[in-house]
């Protein structure tokens, strides 16, 4: 906008003053040619500079004069800017007076110089110091969206912090609004996480204690079909139990590795038997990790647990080096988890859903440093691909 202003003020400034030094020449020039026409019809002698059909008169203004009128134009003679007027003659000839405009000429030159050495000068200081003054703005704008992100990412430490935000005497623009409520939105999320954790966290462990006398005391039922259905209850609830105490676990960050060199191909062997279920394991190309075995396992477990579950055979379990992958041949993993990641009791057309399954698989490869990835392949069926990290 600067530049745009300062060039059309430029182009303004010399349109008129080429005007008005123009028009002066012209109104010199044909008061000239009026003295000069008077003097010839008188028969005197013309000044100099006036004279009939005198050579370099511009074409134009010749056929112009020679046609009864009068006109003027500005032209080069003998290299020098001419302001030529010219008007009819007797017999068919023209009267022309020619006016030196080199001075006209020098007074539009210097001022066009003038106009770019300023709209330079102007347009370079109004740059440097917006660009400053953007600058300022656009890395507070940064930082508020690196804030942002990592937000998203889950640390809801994150903090903008920015002073002026924080310094009510000092004046308030949109960037540090926007700061101001981007930390008020992380502080009251983050409060509203610690709460359901330590909600989740609460209401798992004390279940567990009323949970451990009804097993029991199911134990101590006469054998029978109503004292099976009994202990399966129980088992589920403690299961259940138990999960939501490892979520709430999770969701704490304070879970640390045990690491230990481990043979992804034997380990899934091992998954696959402590499954119980009918699962092939397919070792393409073998690997040696560093890992913690318990929770890869635990990965893994849930991973042919719930294609079990949820799909249908054949279930296949590959090993192709630090990639595993689970896949069952159903009807594939519902739309919200492709799009949202699993979520706990998430149910699906009135299905059973994918209780915490998924959810703790998904919070124990990240604690893993791994990446679970959920598709539906073409072929049909749900696809669980972990990537677990390359060591050195």
């Amino acid at each position: 906008m600067c530049c745009a202003l300062a060039a059309l003020l430029g182009v303004l400034v010399h349109v008129s003053v080429t005007d008005q030094t123009v028009g002066q020449a012209r109104d010199d020039a044909l008061s000239r040619l009026g003295d000069a026409t008077r003097a010839y019809e008188a028969g005197d002698p013309l000044r100099r500079g006036a004279g009939v059909d005198p050579p370099g008169v511009p074409e134009r203004l010749r056929e112009l004069a020679a046609s009864g009128r009068r006109g003027t134009m500005v032209t080069e003679h003998d290299g020098r800017p001419t302001m030529w007027a010219a008007g009819p003659a007797e017999g068919g000839r023209i009267l022309a007076v020619r006016v030196d405009h080199t001075q006209g000429q020098r007074t539009i030159d210097g001022l066009d110089g003038a106009i770019v050495w300023s709209s330079a000068l102007a347009i370079g200081a109004t740059l440097l110091v917006g660009a400053f003054a953007v600058t300022r703005v656009t890395r507070r704008l940064h930082a508020t969206a690196r804030v942002a992100r990592r937000i998203s990412a889950g640390d809801l430490d994150a903090r903008v912090d920015d002073p002026r935000a924080k310094d009510p005497t000092r004046p308030q623009d949109e960037v540090a609004s926007v700061a101001a409520a981007l930390d008020s939105m992380a502080s009251s999320l983050q409060g509203k996480l610690l709460a359901e954790q330590r909600f989740t966290a609460d209401v798992a462990h004390e279940l567990r204690t009323p949970l451990t006398g009804l097993h029991a005391a199911a134990e101590l039922l006469p054998p029978g079909r109503p004292t099976e259905l009994v202990q399966d209850r129980v088992a589920a609830l403690r299961t259940l139990t138990e999960d939501l105490l490892e979520i709430s676990r999770l969701e704490s960050g304070r879970e640390r590795l045990e690491v230990d060199p481990e043979a992804l191909g034997a380990l899934a062997g091992r998954v696959v038997r402590g499954s119980g279920t009918d699962t092939r394991v397919d070792v393409v190309r073998d690997a040696r990790v560093e890992t913690d075995r318990r929770r890869l396992e635990r990965v893994l477990g849930n991973l042919v647990a719930n294609a079990h579950r949820h799909g249908r055979a054949p279930v296949v379990l590959t090993v192709d080096g630090p990639v595993i992958t689970v896949r069952d041949h159903g009807d594939g993993y519902p739309e919200y988890l492709l799009a949202h990641g699993p979520q706990r009791f998430r149910t699906e057309g009135g299905s059973k859903g994918h209780g915490l399954g998924l959810t703790i698989a998904l919070g124990q490869a990240e604690v893993l440093g791994a990446r679970l990835e959920f598709t539906n392949p073409p072929g049909g069926g749900a696809l669980a691909t972990l990537t677990l990290p390359q060591q050195p």
